[in-house]
């Protein structure tokens, strides 16, 4: 049985929520400020977090970073529709995926299965993806070039990690989004861009060598010579 862990201070939404889930076969903790959703995370095991920003205590941003610090746990961030929140931030941060208030529970409950299938399909993967003198390794978030770190966002990591597990293999701007910031989000095509201009920075332009190639009009692919035959 997964573990879902809600983080909300409205105890009306709370209990609710909780019930729907409990409905649903889910084991649920609850807390009700940032400081009590750390404490929970620590003495329990969570699948999920469910995250709602505007927390006492502690912002559930700043709760996020804090969890981030040790765990890779998914969290859906929670916000109040209207309410001026930066989401490529809160995704940078380390979330998952957003829901806005007030939300229908079948569309929370669609993001928790799609996320724990994610999650399902994430521990078949292997650990590390190799590609000329760039590795990646999925299990500590970790590229290193030629035996050297190179520091990556959250979302650069994803954006990486989808070029790489998709090598010689044109991936359009909606499958990029579908793959690093999940369905149902709106983000503009050209965030695309911005990260992989991101990424070159740090790996193209570091190595003096082009890792990601532009199709013009289709997408962007990495290409793996060694691979090709496989293909």
């Amino acid at each position: 049985m997964e573990n879902i862990l809600i983080v909300e201070d409205d105890e009306g939404i709370r209990s609710f929520v909780q019930a729907e889930l409990e409905h649903e076969g889910f084991g649920v903790n609850t807390a009700a400020t940032g400081r009590e959703a750390l404490s929970v995370f620590e003495s329990t095991k969570n699948d999920i977090i469910l995250l709602d920003i505007m927390l006492p205590q502690l912002s559930g941003l700043e709760v996020l970073r804090r969890i981030r610090k040790t765990s890779e746990v998914p969290v859906i961030l929670v916000t109040a529709r209207g309410e001026t929140f930066d989401k490529v931030n809160g995704l940078d941060a380390g979330a998952d995926d957003y829901l806005a208030k007030p939300f229908e529970i079948e569309e929370l409950l669609a993001r928790v299965r799609a996320i724990l299938r994610r999650a399902a399909k994430k521990q078949q993967q292997p650990s590390s993806i190799k590609i000329k003198n760039l590795t990646l390794n999925t299990d500590s978030m970790e590229a290193m070039l030629d035996g050297n770190p190179v520091e990556l966002s959250k979302t650069e990591y994803l954006l990486l990690k989808t070029l790489m597990k998709n090598a010689n293999k044109v991936m359009s701007r909606d499958q990029i989004i579908s793959e690093v910031w999940g369905d149902n989000h709106y983000i503009e095509d050209n965030a695309v861009d911005v990260y992989i201009r991101y990424l070159r920075n740090k790996i193209d332009r570091e190595s003096g060598t082009e890792f990601i190639s532009t199709v013009r009009g289709a997408g962007y692919i990495i290409r793996d010579s060694e691979n090709l035959h496989n293909q």
